[in-house]
């Protein structure tokens, strides 16, 4: 004969607990716990470096292995900092922590919080893309088709292999009638180019230079650069001396520029933070920063972590920003449509 068995459904341990009674259970708990300020005093501390480090990062120097620069480099991410705390104050079930944890928080917010939003805006008359192509790129026919195919009407191009210059020029002279190749850097345009030439950045080879452009609105002086690239090494830290320089030289440049309408594309190899860009960047809007939807990173290309590759404008209003897709390059294409 089968035996009956029965569950107790009443209020005793041995049957299921309605969640609103888990909850009150546990709340209950931690009001009694008496050590739940005392507990996670290092995690407070932790979220209070944070937040110093945020508020002074202007401040940490660059005599020591350009640490400052490195750190504004990737200044978004210790938002993972503020994460990682809040796992370990929840798991400590420290009430101090959390309470510490609304100051790295706050700074946070007010750093980056505007870049969470979508600052895109319909319009402008103008559509630019900028691209590290990558010297060792397997395929630059298909790159300069998906870079035509973005509908854009100026294309910079940098890291250009002379062996793979034809390349570019076979698969883009369908869509951009008028083009210059000036060293490692090229423009594209599907407007007539005047007064171009390269652009000393002091690197002993051209790797920067300048197009005026004419739009049916009028004349826009077009840069287009590549800046030395940077190295993370143990002895010698966040190597980034040539690269500076190169920022320097090429922020004297635009400030000289007679056309009062100025864009400048390119792998700046550094990031709007950075203050060894201060040449550049107290000059010029980004258009990402502007009109942009989201950080906007563009390297590495398999897992972007910085936005290196920059689309700035001065005299000319940004209305949206944008990375295309993939290509085979190490860097992604970067794209903004602007309102001249």
């Amino acid at each position: 004969m089968a035996q009956a068995y029965m569950t107790d459904t009443g209020n005793g341990s041995s049957g299921h607990e309605r969640p609103g009674s888990r909850f009150r259970r546990r709340l209950g708990s931690l009001r009694h716990d008496r050590g739940i300020w005392r507990r996670g005093i290092i995690l407070a501390l932790g979220a209070v470096l944070l937040t110093l480090l945020m508020i002074f990062h202007a401040e940490i120097p660059n005599k020591v292995g350009n640490l400052g620069s490195l750190t504004e480099t990737f200044l978004p991410w210790l938002g993972v900092g503020i994460l990682l705390l809040l796992a370990g104050a929840l798991l400590r079930r420290s009430a101090t922590a959390l309470v510490a944890l609304l100051l790295p928080a706050m700074v946070w917010l007010n750093l980056f919080g505007g870049l969470l939003t979508d600052k895109t805006s319909p319009g402008g008359n103008l559509t630019v893309a900028s691209h590290n192509v990558n010297a060792d790129n397997p395929d630059p026919e298909g790159t300069a088709r998906k870079l035509a195919d973005s509908g854009a009407d100026v294309v910079a191009l940098q890291e250009l292999k002379a062996s793979e210059v034809p390349a570019y020029e076979r698969a883009l002279s369908d869509t951009y009638k008028y083009h210059s190749v000036q060293g490692t850097v090229g423009l594209w345009s599907k407007y007539p180019m005047s007064d171009t030439q390269p652009v000393d950045i002091k690197m002993g080879w051209t790797r920067a230079m300048r197009s005026t452009v004419t739009t049916p609105e009028g004349q826009v002086a077009f840069y287009t650069a590549h800046l030395p690239s940077v190295r993370v090494k143990v002895n010698a830290g966040f190597t980034a001396g040539q690269r500076d320089e190169s920022a320097d030289a090429l922020g004297e440049a635009i400030a000289r520029e007679p056309v009062g309408k100025v864009a400048l594309l390119g792998d700046l190899n550094g990031t709007m933070n950075d203050r060894a860009l201060n040449a550049v960047t107290s000059q010029m809007r980004s258009t990402q920063g502007a009109a942009g939807d989201g950080f906007g990173f563009s390297w590495p290309a398999s897992f972007p972590m910085a936005r290196i590759d920059q689309i700035m404008v001065k005299g000319i209003k940004p209305m949206s920003s944008w990375a295309l897709p993939e290509t085979g390059s190490d860097h992604l294409p970067i794209a903004a449509r602007v309102e001249i």
